[in-house]
């Protein structure tokens, strides 16, 4: 009889852990991207991701974070140019690529951008994603 209880509880605190484990790999991943933020990208959008009225795109409540995975990967591994339309409002000056970040920065920071500033847009995007498109010709 305590084997099969014992049994049980060990199954209950697997479905538990395995159940609670993205969301915490999420939020360190999050915790994470503020960091590389702050270090590559706040000069530009500003620490409250609102970027610069006219010159530099909002992140914060930014229709254009709701892109595939793979565009905003991209946006970042390749850099940007040309005119972009963010909120309704045209931006044109052009984005340098960041790609001397690692694949679990530019995750990291893609997850932070996609949780913060009011943002609450679904999908988690990972260094695998991120790999893949690197090493895409």
């Amino acid at each position: 009889m305590n084997k099969k209880l014992t049994f049980c509880v060990i199954m209950v605190g697997v479905a538990l852990t395995s159940s609670t484990l993205p969301d915490q790999e999420l939020n360190e991943s999050i915790k994470r991207g503020k960091e590389v933020y702050a270090l590559y990208c706040q000069n530009c959008h500003l620490e409250d991701g609102k970027g610069m009225a006219g010159i530099n795109p909002p992140v914060a409540k930014a229709d254009y974070m709701k892109k595939p995975a793979d565009s905003l990967i991209n946006v970042i591994l390749k850099g940007q140019s040309g005119e972009v339309m963010v909120n309704s409002k045209k931006y044109n000056v052009p984005m340098p690529s960041q790609e001397y970040l690692t694949d679990e920065q530019i995750a990291d920071v893609l997850n932070y951008s996609k949780n913060s500033w009011g943002n609450k847009i679904p999908g988690v995007i990972t260094p695998t994603m991120v790999k893949a498109l690197r090493n895409k010709k």
